[in-house]
């Protein structure tokens, strides 16, 4: 069954980029599917006390949810460690002939998009992307013929277009070399993004038109540019991208019908179209971007106290989960300006709830407002103010009467690390 996804946003790029094939940033020495927290080199007793520790928090993914927040990552979805290599195909039609060259259309998310998943990976994710076909591949049909609109299902219209970029692309593609596709429309094919946002990925879908021996299952199409006049796209509009292919590693969208009202900028899964933003560290454990021993386990009854170091910086216990059933739990970390993170406003203690049981696009993450109805810390544009403040500063506690939890931030170390005392029924 394939897996749809909607964009609404956007972000960064800068000048013309030809060397594709030399980007190789920070390869891993293994490549999952993505299965989380799973220690790299622990056997016997050790192993199994450390995997029994986690068990409570590794919530599970529910049969029938779309994109579950479960642990772990089915492994239909292209593996999100190691190196990645991305084919990314350049198309226009006899109606929107492309705008510029290729190259230029290429050049608008690369290398951005790769050094995003260095830095959020923590070099854990080497991406890798190559264009073999450095002109616009043209298709045999009319864009309207395609039958494109925002949330158009994959069949027929799409089918069609896939079949129709692998027959162009046959003779020059080895499709079955790529891990993943990304398909870079012409901008002046269909209505601006600013009326509708045509960008989109089908994952993991085994039923997808097969080239080369492989069926073209992880596919992203971006579509026309989300300039909103600013003068900021040049620097952000890659970032659709690194959102659509997401959906590739098995990752959902965040916002919902009210837009980043959930989870506001602190994912890109949420916010892609504005200022710089990261994942929230449940997904960078869930791609195996994090260790089992970067993760703390608040499973027990009573209190524990965790010392969590910024999520930007490589190292260190990045997050605390507290398991309230087989499918939710609260996830506490610390966001800072640092890394991809160049918007956050007001560092500090970033506790959200994850639930599994809830499709993509329908509000499986709920990020806690520190400062509710504040109106945020920032007027960036673009980005979801009201949840800008949102993290917890020492002194402050969050309470979840109903489930008897309380998070609270003791303190914050000279290092960046915060303190934070969790009690639990």
């Amino acid at each position: 069954m394939p897996q749809t996804r909607h964009r609404i946003r956007r972000s960064r790029r800068t000048s013309a980029y030809i060397g594709l094939t030399a980007l190789a940033f920070g390869v891993t020495a293994t490549a999952s599917t993505g299965i989380p927290g799973r220690p790299h080199s622990a056997a016997g007793p050790v192993a199994m006390t450390a995997e029994s520790v986690l068990a409570p928090c590794r919530i599970a993914g529910t049969m029938g949810v779309q994109m579950s927040e479960g642990l772990p990552t089915p492994a239909v979805y292209s593996h999100s460690t190691g190196e990645v290599r991305a084919l990314n195909l350049m198309i226009d039609f006899p109606d929107a002939k492309g705008e510029g060259t290729a190259l230029d259309r290429l050049a608008e998310f690369f290398p951005k998009t790769s050094e995003w998943f260095r830095t959020s990976s923590y070099g854990r994710l080497s991406y890798r992307p190559e264009a073999p076909i450095r002109t616009w591949l043209r298709m045999p049909m009319p864009f309207a013929a395609y039958g494109i609109e925002r949330g158009a299902a994959y069949e027929p219209g799409y089918r069609q277009l896939v079949e129709h970029i692998a027959k162009a692309a046959d003779s020059e593609v080895d499709f079955s070399r790529y891990d993943l596709i990304n398909i870079l429309v012409t901008p002046n094919a269909g209505p601006s993004a600013l009326d509708t946002v045509l960008s989109v990925t089908f994952s993991g879908n085994g039923e997808a038109p097969m080239a080369d021996g492989v069926p073209l299952a992880n596919t992203s199409f971006v579509f026309s540019r989300q300039d909103d006049g600013s003068g900021a796209y040049r620097d952000t509009g890659y970032r659709v991208l690194p959102h659509e292919n997401g959906h590739v590693f098995g990752l959902p969208d965040l916002y919902t019908a009210d837009g980043g009202g959930t989870v506001g900028h602190w994912d890109i899964m949420s916010e892609d179209w504005g200022a710089n933003n990261d994942l929230l560290g449940w997904h960078k454990w869930k791609l195996g971007w994090l260790d089992g021993a970067q993760i703390s386990c608040a499973s027990k009854s009573g209190a524990s106290d965790h010392t969590l170091s910024p999520l930007a910086v490589a190292g260190g216990t990045k997050l605390a989960f507290v398991p309230l059933s087989e499918s939710t739990g609260y996830a506490v970390e610390v966001r800072t300006r640092a890394g991809n993170d160049e918007a956050v406003c007001k560092p500090g203690v970033l506790i959200y709830k994850v639930d599994s049981d809830v499709d993509t696009g329908r509000g499986p993450v709920t990020v806690s407002d520190s400062a509710g109805a504040s109106g945020g810390c920032t007027r960036r544009p673009n980005v979801h103010a009201e949840l800008s403040d949102a993290p917890f500063r020492p002194g402050e506690t969050f309470t979840d009467e109903k489930a008897g939890v309380s998070i609270s931030v003791v303190g914050e170390l000279r290092n960046g690390s915060y303190q934070v005392r969790i009690i639990r029924p």
